[in-house]
C-alpha cells in the first residue's frame, strides 16, 4: 500500500487521484513512464504508451456556425438568424488588448509549452493537494479549445453536449491528444484565433466578435483594455459573470483578469489600476434571431424563405441534411423582396384591418414571367402572444401555412373560363343561366366515369334578378353562378383539371383539387400565394412561372465564401396567347364596370376578380396588372366567423364583398408597390358586347362586388361543409375569433364551408 508523507498528507498516487485533471499523466505518459496510480484513475490497459497511441488522433472540426443574413433584393438586412450568434473573424481583427488578456487569464504559459503546461500541472496538483479538493484547473488554451470543438459538433443535441462536457479521465486523455495533433498542425496564433472564435461568452453570444457586440455594440478590433478583460474574464462562468445580470460580480472578475494582465506584464501597474476605476462601459445589444425580428413586417416572407431552403433538395438530399446547412448558417441569402411593395403591403393591411379584428388578411405580390415573390404579409404579425400567430396564411401546409388554404369563392371562374377558351368556346358564349337551377349531369372527368347529381344540389345567383341567358363576359363581370356551372357541363370537368394542373392550382394541404362541378365555384381552399402565382400566367400572356424567393446564397465557411445553386423558376406554357388575351379583357371589366370596381386603379391597366364564399367566412380579390400580380384573402383563418354585421378596421359591414374588403387592401397595395413603375398594356381582344341590354345585375350591388350564395359541395362532402376539419401548429392566440395562432383561434383551420363561389 502506498505510504503517507510525514505529516498526514497525501501520497504521490492519492494527490493523482484527488486530482481530476489528467495532464500529469499524459506528461508522463509522453515521457514513456507508466504511472502506479493507473489503476487508481481506473484507466487499466491505457494507462501505457501503447494505450496512449491507440487513441484516436484525427479532431474533426466541423465548419464554425455562424449567423445567416437574409436581405431583400435591394441588399439590405430583413433578418438575422442563427443557432449559433456568431461572426467568424482573423485574428487581426481582434484586439491585441483582448488576445493578451484571454492568454493571461485562461493560459499565461500558452506560447512557451506544447500541448500540455507541466508547470501548471504541478502547480495545480500542489495546490489541489493541499485543498483536499480540486480548486485549480491545469486545462491548456489548447486543450480547452479541443473541448469547445466536441461541443460545438454536438450543436444542440443535449445527449452529446452532455457527452462532450464530462468530466472523466478518458475524455481528458482524448482531449490532450487531439491537443498534441493541433498544436502540430496550426500553431500557436491560429489556436489562439480558433478559441477566441468558438468560445462561448454568454448572452447568446458565441466567438469574440458577437460577444463585442453584444455587450459594447462595437467590433472585437476596436475593444480597449478594460473591456478586453470582461470579456475575458466571461469566459470561466458565463452566467457567474454575465455583466448584464451581475454587474459587481463582472466588474471584480473583469479586475482579476487586469491584474493578471499587469502580473504577467501585458500592461503596467499603472495602466491597470486606471482601467479598474473604469465603469464597465456596457452598450448591450439585445440578440436578434429569427424571422420574428425581421423588418418592414416581413416576417412571414422570411420564414417562407426558410421553409424553402429546408424542403428544396438544390440544398440537400434530405430535410436532415439541409437542416444542418441552414443551422451551420453563414449565409447571405439574398432574396426577391422588393422592399417598395413590401412596405405597401404592409400599409395597405394596416390602413385596413386592425391586428385586434375577429378577421385576418392575408396579401401576396409576385412578378408575372419571373415567379419572383416581392411582397409577403399579413393583419396578424407574427409572435406568439395574442392577436399573433406563426401560421403563415399566404401558404400552403407545407410551407409553414394553415392546413387547408381557404376556398377561394368565384376567383377560381376565371380559370373556367380559360379551360373553355383553350376548348374553342367563344368569348361570346351564351348559356340560359337561371336565378337557380340543380347542377347539370351529368358532367365528363378525366377517369370517362361521368359525376351525376346525386343528392340533387342546386345552385343559386345572389340576386333573383339575376336571369339569363349571359355572354361570358356579363357572366364574369356579375359573377354568374349558375353560368358557369352550365360552362363545366358544357366541356367537362377534365379541361378544367388540366388548366389548373398547368396552372399549378393545388389545394393547400398540397392536395390536387377533386373532380366536382362546385370546384369551379372556389369551394376548395387554395393558398393565397399559389392563387396570385396563378393569375400572373394570365398577366403574362398564358406563361405560369413557378414562384421563388431566393435569389443567391453565399456561405463562409470559417473565412472563406462560396456561392451555393438556388432554385430557379420554372416557366411553362399554360394557355395560349390568345386565350390569356381574352381572360385579361373579361377580368379587366370586372374592375371597370363588374362586382370589382373598387378594386380598381385609375392610373394603369388592371384586371381582376372577386370571390366570397358561402356564409361569408372567405373573401378574395386576385387581380393584376402586365408586370404585378397579387391575391389578398380576409376571413377567419378556423373558419369560424362569418362576415356579416361586422367591423374591419374600424369600419362597419353589414355584408362583407369581395369587392368591399379586399379589394380596397388590393388597390392601396398595388398603388405604392407600382408607384414609379412602368404601365405597360394588355393585349386586350375585341369581345362583342350583348346585343341589348336585359338589365340584369341590381347597380348598388355592383359596386360592393356580389357575391354567389349556393348549396353544399357535392353530396360527397366528407371533410368540407364549413366543420373544423383539421388542426394547424398554431402558437398562443386571441382564443375568441380563430385568428390569434393558439386555441381556438388557429389551432383549428377547416377544410372548406359550402361550395364557396360567392363574387
Amino acid at each position: 500500500m502506498p505510504k503517507k508523507r510525514s505529516g498526514g498528507g497525501l501520497s504521490p498516487t492519492q494527490q493523482a487521484a484527488k486530482f481530476l485533471g489528467v495532464s500529469v499523466l499524459a506528461g508522463a505518459v509522453l515521457a514513456g513512464i507508466a504511472l502506479p496510480a493507473v489503476g487508481a484513475l481506473g484507466l487499466a490497459a491505457k494507462g501505457s504508451v501503447e494505450g496512449f497511441d491507440a487513441l484516436p488522433a484525427n479532431l474533426k472540426t466541423p465548419p464554425l456556425s455562424q449567423r445567416t443574413a437574409i436581405l431583400d433584393a435591394e441588399g439590405d438586412t430583413i433578418a438575422t438568424v442563427y443557432s449559433r450568434d456568431r461572426t467568424v473573424v482573423d485574428l487581426a481583427d481582434i484586439s491585441p488588448y483582448m488576445q493578451k488578456a484571454i492568454v493571461a487569464i485562461e493560459d499565461s504559459r500558452f506560447y512557451e509549452h506544447g500541448a500540455v503546461d507541466l508547470k501548471g500541472v504541478l502547480r495545480a496538483l500542489n495546490k489541489n493537494a493541499r485543498s483536499g479538493g480540486v480548486s485549480e484547473g491545469a486545462s491548456t488554451l489548447t486543450q480547452q479549445y479541443v473541448k469547445n470543438v466536441f461541443v460545438e459538433e454536438a450543436g444542440d443535441d443535449a445527449t452529446k453536449v452532455a457527452q462532450a462536457t464530462q468530466q472523466t479521465i478518458g475524455r481528458k486523455i482524448q482531449e490532450l491528444k487531439l491537443a498534441i495533433q493541433v498544436e502540430e498542425e496550426l500553431g500557436k496564433k491560429k489556436i489562439l484565433e480558433n478559441y477566441l472564435n468558438i468560445t462561448f461568452f454568454g448572452q447568446q453570444a458565441y466567438g469574440v466578435e458577437a460577444a463585442s457586440q453584444r455587450y459594447f455594440s462595437k467590433h472585437a478590433k476596436d475593444l480597449n483594455v478594460q473591456e478586453s478583460a470582461l470579456l475575458a474574464g466571461i469566459v470561466q462562468s458565463p452566467s457567474r459573470y454575465d455583466p448584464v445580470n451581475d454587474e459587481a460580480e463582472a466588474k471584480k472578475r473583469r479586475n482579476v483578469v487586469l491584474t493578471r494582465m499587469a502580473q504577467v506584464g501585458d500592461i503596467s501597474p499603472a495602466e491597470a489600476d486606471k482601467a479598474k476605476k473604469a465603469p464597465l462601459g456596457l452598450k448591450v445589444s439585445k440578440p436578434k434571431n429569427g424571422c420574428i425580428t425581421a423588418v418592414n413586417g416581413a416576417s412571414f416572407f422570411c420564414d417562407y424563405v426558410r421553409e424553402v431552403f429546408l424542403s428544396d433538395p438544390v440544398f440537400g438530399k434530405t430535410r436532415k441534411e439541409r437542416a444542418k446547412v441552414w443551422n451551420q448558417g453563414g449565409l447571405t441569402i439574398r432574396t426577391t423582396l422588393d422592399p417598395q411593395a413590401q412596405e405597401s403591403v404592409r400599409q395597405s393591411l394596416k390602413d385596413h384591418v386592425n391586428q385586434s379584428d375577429s378577421v385576418a388578411a392575408a396579401s401576396t405580390l409576385v412578378e408575372p414571367g419571373t415567379g419572383k415573390v416581392v411582397a409577403m404579409g399579413q393583419s396578424k404579425p407574427y409572435g406568439y402572444g395574442k392577436n399573433e400567430t406563426e401560421i403563415n396564411y399566404s401558404v400552403g401546409h407545407g410551407m409553414g401555412g394553415s392546413n387547408y388554404g381557404f376556398p377561394t369563392g368565384s376567383t377560381f371562374k376565371p380559370f373556367v373560363a380559360a379551360a373553355a377558351l383553350e376548348e374553342g368556346r367563344p368569348a361570346t358564349q351564351e348559356y340560359p343561366s337561371p336565378y337557380e337551377m340543380p347542377y347539370p349531369e351529368p358532367v365528363q372527368t378525366c377517369s370517362g366515369k361521368p359525376w351525376l347529381n346525386s343528392g340533387d344540389e342546386t345552385v343559386p345567383n345572389e340576386s333573383e334578378s339575376e336571369v339569363g341567358p349571359y355572354r361570358l363576359k356579363e357572366a364574369m363581370a356579375l359573377s354568374v353562378n349558375t353560368y358557369f356551372v352550365q360552362m363545366v357541363a358544357d366541356i367537362g370537368l377534365c379541361p378544367v383539371m388540366k388548366m389548373t394542373d398547368g396552372l399549378h392550382v393545388v389545394q393547400g394541404n398540397g392536395e390536387k383539387l377533386p373532380e366536382v362541378p362546385a370546384v369551379s365555384l372556389g369551394s376548395k381552399g387554395v393558398a393565397p400565394l399559389t392563387m396570385a402565382t396563378a393569375y400572373a400566367a394570365f398577366a403574362s400572356r398564358g406563361m405560369y412561372c413557378t414562384p421563388i424567393a431566393i435569389e443567391s446564397i453565399t456561405q463562409k465557411i470559417g473565412n472563406k465564401q462560396k456561392s451555393l445553386d438556388v432554385p430557379k423558376s420554372t416557366c411553362s406554357r399554360a394557355m395560349s396567347e390568345k386565350t390569356a388575351d381574352t381572360v385579361n379583357t373579361l377580368l379587366q371589366g370586372v374592375v371597370d364596370s363588374g362586382t370589382g370596381q373598387q378594386a380598381g386603379l385609375t392610373d394603369r391597366a388592371n384586371a381582376g376578380k372577386t370571390g366570397t364564399t358561402d356564409e361569408r367566412k372567405n373573401a378574395w380579390f386576385v387581380g393584376y396588372t402586365p408586370n404585378m400580380s397579387g391575391a389578398v384573402w380576409v376571413g377567419s383563418a378556423s373558419q369560424q366567423v362569418q362576415m356579416k354585421g361586422i367591423t374591419i378596421g374600424g369600419q362597419y359591414h353589414e355584408l362583407v364583398f369581395g369587392g368591399a374588403v379586399p379589394g380596397p387592401i388590393w388597390k392601396d397595395a398595388m398603388t405604392g408597390a407600382l408607384s414609379g413603375k412602368d404601365s405597360p398594356s394588355f393585349n386586350l381582344v375585341d369581345i362583342p358586347d350583348e346585343e341589348k341590354d336585359k338589365g340584369k345585375g341590381n347597380d348598388k350591388d355592383k359596386g360592393k362586388g356580389r357575391d354567389d350564395k349556393h348549396k353544399p359541395d357535392d353530396g360527397n362532402n366528407g371533410d368540407d361543409g364549413g366543420f373544423v376539419g383539421g388542426l394547424t401548429d398554431g402558437g398562443t392566440g386571441d382564443g375568441g375569433t380563430g385568428d390569434g395562432g393558439g386555441f381556438p383561434g388557429n389551432l383549428f383551420q377547416g377544410a372548406g364551408n359550402g361550395p364557396g363561389g360567392r363574387r
